[in-house]
């Protein structure tokens, strides 16, 4: 008779489950946090994104995020029109082959997972399992929670190794995160462009680095942050020149710059010609508020 060869057997995969709850999100951003054990995070419906080790994750149905000991998250944002609803399962004691105790390493190497359909049919249809089984007291119960997590487990671990790798441009989210969080950036500034704004602040924001900012701005727009809000003030300037009677100096305090001599530069430099000159249409130099030095 031969011996049937394992390559994952009950040595690698015989995790601890500890406790399992569905969770429906409300607007208010959670403090940032972290866990001595691992978790699986299934969004069953809506939308919103999570920081994650300092990395902005965008989550939609269907996705699962992987949190392993010490991974430091937290959902800043849920839509309010489709709000995410999330079941997690958590569990210690995991030791797959090639990882590190308790730690969650599939293959492709990665947090925010995108399973196939039927992969998230099969998911949620184990988390039901999981809620009705924790929900009851049959006998055996801990060992029936045990191999639906351990199922869980070993059907994302199929999928992420049949995936193509990041090498050979198997993963595309990270691309449509930087244009989701470049989008939310456009969207701050324009909004609060009449407020005083610094990239440290739209950092601080976004729960990045200014650096990072800089980096994905400047390469899915060509343009910087503070450029775009230069241009975006300019714009409601002119607006505001063209269809008010307010003074230079309240549509430079209206736009976000308080200073009215670098707003009269700005403009000029902008537009070619001084604020009160664009307002007579007459595109020239006004002597009085268009010649401030700084």
């Amino acid at each position: 008779m031969c011996e049937v060869q394992y390559d994952i057997t009950y040595e690698d995969l015989n995790p601890t489950f500890l406790f399992a709850c569905q969770l429906s999100r409300s607007s208010t951003p959670e403090a940032a946090h972290s866990h001595d054990f691992c978790e699986i995070a299934l969004m069953l419906s809506g939308e919103g994104h999570f920081v994650v080790d300092g990395k902005w994750r965008t989550v939609k149905k269907g996705d699962v995020l992987l949190f392993n000991p010490g991974t430091v998250h937290q959902c800043t944002y849920s839509s309010p029109s489709s709000p995410l609803v999330e079941f997690y399962v958590s569990f210690a004691d995991i030791q797959l082959r090639d990882m590190e105790r308790n730690q969650i390493r599939l293959p492709g190497r990665e947090l925010l997972l995108h399973p196939a359909e039927k992969t998230f049919v099969l998911l949620s249809r184990l988390c039901s399992l999981i809620q009705a089984e924790s929900q009851g007291r049959q006998p055996g119960r801990y060992f029936m929670l045990k191999a639906y997590v351990t199922q869980m487990i070993l059907l994302l671990y199929r999928e992420q190794a049949a995936a193509p790798s990041a090498a050979e441009g198997g993963y595309e989210f990270e691309s449509t995160n930087k244009r989701y969080v470049v989008e939310q950036i456009i969207d701050y500034l324009d909004c609060h462009y009449n407020e005083k704004i610094s990239l440290d602040q739209i950092a601080k924001n976004m729960y990045l680095s200014p650096f990072y900012i800089s980096k994905i701005f400047k390469s899915e727009t060509g343009d910087t942050p503070i450029n775009h809000l230069i241009r975006v003030r300019m714009e409601k300037a002119k607006e505001l020149l063209c269809n008010s009677n307010m003074k230079v100096a309240q549509v430079s305090e209206q736009v976000g710059i308080p200073n009215v001599s670098y707003f009269c530069r700005s403009f000029r430099e902008y537009y070619g010609s001084s604020p009160e000159s664009y307002r007579k249409g007459t595109g020239e130099e006004d002597e009085n508020t268009g010649s401030h030095k700084e």
